[in-house]
């Protein structure tokens, strides 16, 4: 029996370094480490991280004479504000503001209807309860296509949910995860209870995106719902435990699984004996 204790988070709690939070989003309370140690596909460990993209871009589309446009990033409860226009001609007709999420099988839902202005210009927020990829897509009501190519302009978003973010690897590395691969100082990829293994999660932290593989299972402690390797939390430029935006994206059939970022996968955890449980320090012990 081996315990193993993420000893480098439980210092910079005991150093009372202060939560990174999200712009807006209040300060939360500090993480632990995950069940297992985290790591790369078979053992290998990307030599670079994954780009960290701009969060808050904004993004637009034009079709059929109406223009739609709204942030790249948005967060459950808070809404997705959608402006656009259509033509003066249409201005009195109402505009249909439909959604789709990132889901097989999912069909368009209509989510609002706004009556534009005399200029044709319409504002509206889309709310969601749901964390994840979603398209949207703005139609004049009652109209038909100005043409048999002409199709309703559709915009992008991911839609993420506000959640504590703890760090781990000190203590961990050349450990094997809980998805079967053996952690290194540049692995990136995260932990959480329950994704399968290889499921790829986009992290919003300060503005900036990086996309992630679930290759480990965790945290267990202080109520945080994610555990970054140092890799993934040093491209984000993240230094301690924080409140970060998350978004696990649609499984696919084409992806090797956890610890790369080529694609996400579903996997199966390896069977694992561990159990955790905080320490006094604000860290997890793990006996195997």
């Amino acid at each position: 029996m081996r315990a193993r204790a993420n000893r480098y988070v439980a210092s910079l709690l005991a150093a009372g370094v202060g939560v990174l939070a999200l712009p807006a989003l209040a300060a939360a309370g500090s993480g632990g480490a995950a069940s297992g140690s985290g790591g790369s596909t078979a053992g290998a460990t990307p030599s670079t991280a994954p780009p960290v993209e701009p969060g808050n871009t904004t993004v637009s589309a034009s079709g059929d004479g109406i223009t739609l446009q709204t942030k790249a990033s948005a967060f459950v409860r808070s809404g997705v504000s959608v402006t656009g226009t259509v033509p003066t001609g249409n201005a009195g007709s109402p505009v249909e503001i439909d959604q789709l999420p990132a889901t097989p099988g999912a069909a368009w839902t209509e989510v609002a209807v706004v009556q534009p202005q005399s200029n044709g210009s319409f504002a509206t927020t889309v709310h969601t309860t749901r964390a994840g990829p979603l398209t949207i897509r703005a139609e004049i009501q009652g109209s038909q296509a100005s043409s048999a190519t002409a199709a309703p302009p559709s915009i992008s978003v991911t839609v993420y949910k506000r959640s504590i973010a703890t760090l781990y690897g000190p203590g961990f590395w050349g450990h094997r995860t809980a998805c079967g691969v053996v952690l290194r100082r540049r692995t990136i990829g995260v932990a959480n209870r329950t994704l399968p293994c290889g499921t790829e999660v986009q992290l919003y932290w300060k503005g900036g995106v990086i996309t992630v593989p679930v290759i480990d299972r965790g945290p267990y402690a202080h109520n945080a719902n994610w555990d970054l390797t140092m890799a993934t939390a040093r491209a984000l430029g993240m230094e301690g435990t924080g409140v970060v935006g998350a978004a696990a994206l649609p499984l696919t059939t084409t992806s090797t699984g956890a610890g790369t970022t080529s694609g996400s996968g579903a996997g199966t955890p390896t069977t694992s004996s561990a159990t955790s449980t905080a320490n006094a320090a604000g860290g997890a012990t793990v006996a195997r």
